[in-house]
């Protein structure tokens, strides 16, 4: 709770609209009503709004001070369609195709985000990952600099020893399953920034394998070797301030004792704060693993590399887990230009 608590801290002060797509889900509602009693901004919520009164009344949830939109009955309905059919046409999506997509609420408010009508977007409670991720790809645009979306858990351990006072990035836990060396330079560089921005604090990002420093030989150790050069070599030619080493195991990478068995004069071994991971398997089962064993508090899956703040949470994140998500997103909305200089304000089907 102690980063979380900065978080909310840091948001109060700035105040973000976040938009929840799933509006008759039980957690999202809790979340979002804990958003607005906390005054971190205005939660948007999408549905049917019968529904949705059905649902906070079942809870004995007060929605004063969410605003709940209805996709179908919306003013800006056609609008938003024929946005997404200017975006897609040429990629064979018909006008009544865009429409129908339109009244499905994660189409509604990925359009809303890019539109600039919500400055963050949460989904995912009750949709899987596709349901979430395709909409923000097709209406969202890349962000600058980087060439890949990807994803990042951040992790807080009760171990104020691990990473920054018990706070790990770890990347990609959630969209790409085989990243190659590019995509892999490109993840550590964009977990890197958001790392700094959320921390304040130099990141110190681990390339992590099987192996340390050539310890074994395999061709997924090279990979992570050369991701490693290719980072530093980005991160210096976009003036980001952050150290890379790699490949480390994990243990050289956050436990001070067996880094200086392992290697020496690191400035990253023992002191990660930021883990990159060689794949989707393992980037996926760590940060499960250390959310249950370690009963640590996860807050993810954090989007990287949009032009626009948005998350995909679990779902089996807890109303609590999605605060925390909508917090940080909200966080990354006050000074998204920090995270990614030179990201635009074009609007969508422009």
């Amino acid at each position: 709770m102690r980063f979380i608590g900065n978080v909310i801290e840091k948001l109060q002060r700035h105040p973000k609209r976040v938009v929840f797509p799933e509006g008759c889900e039980p957690r999202i509602l809790q979340a979002a009503r804990q958003f607005a009693a906390l005054r971190l901004g205005a939660p948007i919520v999408l549905g049917d709004p019968a529904e949705i009164h059905k649902v906070a009344d079942s809870l004995k949830i007060s929605i004063e001070g969410i605003r709940i939109i209805n996709p179908a009955t919306s003013e800006d309905l056609e609008n938003f369609a024929n946005r997404l059919y200017r975006l897609r046409k040429e990629r064979g999506l018909r006008a009544t195709e865009a429409k129908e997509a339109m009244l499905q609420p994660n189409f509604y408010g990925a359009m809303m985000l890019a539109m600039h009508q919500a400055d963050g977007l949460v989904s995912g409670a009750s949709h899987i990952t596709g349901s979430v991720l395709r909409p923000l790809f097709q209406i969202v645009r890349p962000a600058p600099d980087i060439n890949v979306v990807s994803s990042c858990m951040v992790m807080e351990v009760e171990d104020t020893r691990i990473g920054e006072n018990g706070v790990l990035f770890m990347a990609d836990c959630g969209v790409i399953p085989e990243p190659n060396v590019d995509q892999l330079a490109d993840i550590a560089i964009s977990t890197a920034r958001l790392a700094r921005h959320m921390l304040g604090v130099r990141p110190r990002v681990a390339m992590l394998s099987f192996s340390t420093k050539g310890s074994a030989s395999h061709p997924s150790i090279g990979k992570m070797q050369a991701a490693t050069a290719q980072a530093r070599r980005k991160a210096e030619l976009l003036n980001i301030e952050a150290d890379f080493d790699g490949e480390l195991q994990v243990d050289a990478a956050l436990v001070p004792e067996v880094a200086s068995r392992k290697l020496s004069d690191s400035k990253v071994a023992g002191r990660a704060n930021v883990l990159i991971f060689p794949d989707l398997n393992s980037g996926n089962i760590a940060s499960k693993m250390v959310s249950l064993v370690g009963r640590a508090n996860a807050y993810g899956q954090i989007l990287l590399g949009l032009n626009r703040p948005a998350a995909d949470v679990s779902r089996g994140s807890s109303a609590h887990d999605i605060l925390g998500v909508a917090s940080i997103i909200g966080v990354q909305a006050t000074d998204y230009l920090k995270l990614y200089p030179g990201a635009d304000a074009h609007l969508p089907g422009e």
